[in-house]
């Protein structure tokens, strides 16, 4: 991951970022014209933590066996069967959105959102970029600080799956198209 794929204009990212044991960053560039300008960050977020397709349920019931295994609590998506809508996101420090708690949030540039475990914390950063000429750039910015040694052992065994999800998440927030680029 290159630097210059984290904002530095986000002070609650910055604080995350430090100490940091793990980030990585997911990025769909999306091409806009005048009419359109791409996903709001509202729209980005419902479509990125709204995504629910049957292999990523899978995914997270064998994770509860992970977990059981190594006695971690078991945080799955929880809600509405029904589809994430924009408006039904609360920014505010501390609300719940899924299974995530906000963290720090400002309309139409970020989302931070936190889950917390014994083992790890992991924060996922939901950024818009202003357009810049013909795309848009939208960013899932994950953080995970490690607590005691099931940390590292847990993340290390799901880690590629997480970059599946997290890639697959992305594409549906940002309703890329075919002339987008994920990276």
């Amino acid at each position: 991951m290159a630097s210059d794929d984290l904002p530095t204009d986000i002070p609650a990212l910055a604080a995350v970022l430090a100490g940091a044991d793990h980030v990585d960053v997911k990025t769909a560039d999306v091409s806009v014209d005048g009419a359109a300008s791409g996903p709001s960050l509202r729209e980005f977020a419902a479509g990125a933590l709204g995504f629910r397709p049957g292999w990523m349920v899978a995914l997270f019931a064998a994770r509860a066996v992970l977990a059981a295994l190594l006695r971690l609590r078991h945080a799955a998506p929880t809600g509405s069967s029904l589809p994430l809508q924009p408006d039904g996101i609360d920014f505010t420090p501390g609300a719940r959105v899924g299974f995530f708690t906000v963290a720090a949030a400002e309309e139409d540039r970020y989302l931070l959102v936190q889950a917390s475990d014994t083992h790890l914390t992991g924060y996922l950063a939901l950024v818009v970029d202003p357009s810049a000429g013909e795309t848009r750039r939208y960013r899932a910015i994950t953080v995970v600080r490690y607590h005691r040694f099931t940390g590292p052992l847990y993340f290390n065994l799901i880690r590629p799956f997480h970059h599946l999800v997290v890639a697959s998440m992305v594409r549906a927030g940002a309703g890329r198209q075919e002339s987008g680029q994920l990276s």
